[in-house]
């Protein structure tokens, strides 16, 4: 997909993009520039929301058991 920018620097995202991604018009969006690409990331008003249900689950059970074994270990 293809957008063109304008003589202010503004483009617009494809409508295709927006729906895959659920961009609404109070999303932000991060540039990040690697070598000669650019990447165009979303960023979230609540990053931890945008992270919910994306893991294998049972972190927190994870995280206590290993803390329990280092305390046994000291």
């Amino acid at each position: 997909m293809r957008s063109t920018i304008t003589t202010r620097g503004q483009t617009v995202i494809p409508s295709e993009i927006r729906r895959k991604f659920s961009l609404s018009p109070s999303d932000r969006i991060e540039w990040i520039v690697d070598g000669d690409k650019i990447q165009v990331v979303p960023v979230r008003e609540n990053p931890i929301e945008a992270f919910r249900g994306r893991g294998a689950g049972g972190a927190v059970k994870r995280l206590l058991k290993e803390r329990a074994k280092d305390r046994h270990r000291e």
